[in-house]
């Protein structure tokens, strides 16, 4: 449990492939303008971080609901649910049709309509250009993007990512910038228009956003951005998938 701004904390946990290879993953808490408390994303947190979560959400009567932003992270969607199980249970479409059995609100979150539920304290962005889910479950390119007003901290799960070394080598050698997730072409939506659609929602959110001072990013890291890091760095991240976002314009041409 890292505090990063007065009302903004993260929550790093771990995620194995095939065992093996701890990817990570996370949950971000945040404290709303009206002292309430929401999480995003869920995951089964460590006794340690379990207790400090508790103990500054008033045993977790104070967390108003857990907004959940990635339509393939749902492994840990029923621990979260079981720790707060008074709190408001939202997700994308994918969340309820996965997970069925949890009573998750009606509203999705990459609606609009939800989203303005929660617009004192957050803003979103759904990548336009792209599809919040493919035929191919391999394909994690689109999520809910989340800042939070009050301390411009964004969370993002996998469409953008931050390389990092795992465990001690993570302290020693350097991140990578911000970098858009690698299988984005095969997320595309079909249609000659896609790719530019996608190119000006990316340059859009790096002016819209800029400022952002940290990224809490799954799987890999916090990244605490330089001064005009934000908007540096989506651009070259953009300009890092041209030929991606070229071929998919030939291609529907």
């Amino acid at each position: 449990m890292q505090q990063l701004a007065d009302d903004f904390w993260n929550f790093r946990g771990s995620f194995r492939i095939g065992g093996i290879l701890d990817v990570g993953t996370q949950m971000s808490l945040i404290r709303r303008a009206n002292g309430r408390f929401l999480l995003l994303d869920s995951y089964s947190v460590s006794d340690d971080d379990k207790a400090g979560l508790l103990a500054l959400t008033d045993n977790g009567a104070a967390i108003e609901a857990i907004i959940n932003v990635h339509p393939f992270h749902t492994l840990h969607c029923q621990a979260a649910h079981r720790l707060v199980p008074h709190a408001r249970l939202i997700g994308t479409q994918r969340h309820r049709d996965q997970v069925p059995e949890l009573p998750w609100e009606t509203g999705v979150i990459e609606d609009a309509a939800t989203q303005a539920e929660f617009a004192e304290d957050l803003e979103f962005a759904v990548p336009d250009g792209l599809r919040l889910v493919t035929d191919d479950d391999s394909v994690h390119a689109a999520s809910v993007l989340v800042r939070h007003r009050a301390s411009e901290i964004v969370h993002v799960d996998d469409t953008l990512n931050v390389l990092a070394a795992p465990g001690l080598l993570g302290r020693i050698l350097p991140q990578s910038r911000l970098r858009f997730h690698p299988m984005l072409g095969k997320a595309l939506a079909p249609g000659a228009d896609a790719a530019d659609a996608f190119a000006a929602w990316a340059r859009d959110l790096a002016r819209r956003w800029d400022g952002t001072p940290i990224v809490c990013a799954a799987h890999s890291a916090v990244r605490r951005l330089p001064a005009q890091g934000w908007r540096s760095e989506v651009t070259r991240a953009l300009a890092d998938v041209e030929k991606t976002l070229a071929a998919h314009r030939s291609r529907h041409r």
